[in-house]
């Protein structure tokens, strides 16, 4: 299954960011053991390039395991180096066509839409989600209906019902999902937070 393949099905894209490497690694495989299909590490998490492989060795070559806050194609050929299957940036960035990997590519605006779909977007992150809203992916639906949207940015679990009834294919979240844990918290309370998250998915359009 590829990446959009994987975020239609299952609606969700967990995205770790934290200062303790091996936090974030146990964060990484505690994601993947209760079942989110898509995980990205943030480039800015502390050794991020080591998580990103430790993780690749420990999830297998068919995890779709990412690289986010790409924003260079110099981090590209990092990231990719160090096994990620696709990459997320915050914004437009050129130069990544070259990796043959999905780019899940940030953007806000109409213009940028398109700027990005013309870089070989596999999908729009939807980036920062908080300042539209729902409301404004709705609107940004009508010129683009056939787009696949993922809003990235202040998405807690009712946020998260309300893009996808809108017509998001898929939410990032970060810290409503992953909370402390990739700085050393408990995993715990991150596989509950995972458990709400994956019912919010799976309940679909119903509000």
């Amino acid at each position: 299954m590829n990446l959009v393949e994987s975020l239609r099905a299952h609606r969700l894209l967990a995205i770790v960011r934290g200062k303790d490497p091996g936090a974030a690694l146990r964060t990484v495989r505690t994601l993947a053991e209760e079942g989110i299909a898509a995980v990205e590490v943030s480039l800015t998490t502390a050794d991020a390039l080591t998580v990103i492989r430790q993780a690749r060795t420990d999830l297998g070559p068919d995890a779709l395991l990412g690289a986010g806050t790409v924003r260079s194609a110099t981090d590209a050929a990092c990231a990719v180096e160090a096994g990620a299957s696709y990459l997320v940036t915050p914004a437009l960035v050129d130069g990544l066509e070259p990796y043959g990997v999905p780019v899940l590519m940030g953007a806000l605006t109409p213009t940028e839409v398109e700027a990005a779909l013309a870089r070989g977007a596999a999908a729009i992150k939807l980036f920062p989600g908080s300042l539209g809203g729902p409301g404004y992916l709705r609107a940004l639906r009508d010129p683009f209906p056939e787009v696949p949207f993922v809003p990235v940015g202040g998405v807690d679990a009712r946020a998260a019902r309300e893009y996808l009834d809108r017509g998001a294919i898929a939410v990032g979240v970060g810290s409503p999902l992953v909370g402390d844990a990739a700085d050393g918290g408990d995993l715990g309370q991150l596989r509950v937070r995972v458990a709400e998250f994956r019912e919010v998915a799976a309940a679909g359009e119903a509000l």
